[in-house]
């Protein structure tokens, strides 16, 4: 593999943790292995591994994005990510209010749901 894959699975595992990767890696077919080679050197390899801003802001504006444009299914991933990149509860209903605000209320009342139901499950695991 390239060296920005190492960086990008490294990366992937710093913020999604081990155990989420090592999952998705043993769920992976051989007919999407080439996407999931491009998405971690991408997206993990260049755009997280890049430390012209903080993870926490990433994760911040990621969350947003998703929920902006709809792709909810992986927002609960990204507020477990939470628990790694620092950005808090705080951040995220934040994040969630521009979406409101620029995108529209629907979509941010969604956000808002998976989250609190994603947070709810962290917590009841740390039980």
């Amino acid at each position: 593999m390239s060296e920005r894959y190492e960086q990008g699975m490294k990366v992937r595992r710093h913020i999604l943790g081990d155990a989420h990767v090592d999952r998705a890696e043993a769920r992976k077919s051989d007919f999407e292995a080439p996407f999931q080679e491009m998405i971690t050197e991408t997206a993990w390899g260049h755009v997280w591994a890049s430390d012209g801003i903080s993870d926490r802001e990433r994760s911040m504006i990621t969350l947003a994005l998703l929920a902006a444009l709809g792709n909810f299914d992986e927002i609960p991933m990204h507020i477990r990510a939470t628990a790694r990149t620092g950005a808090s509860k705080t951040d995220v209903l934040e994040a969630f209010q521009h979406v409101a605000i620029y995108a529209g209320v629907p979509r941010a009342n969604h956000a808002l749901k998976l989250a609190r139901e994603t947070y709810d499950e962290m917590e009841r695991e740390r039980e």
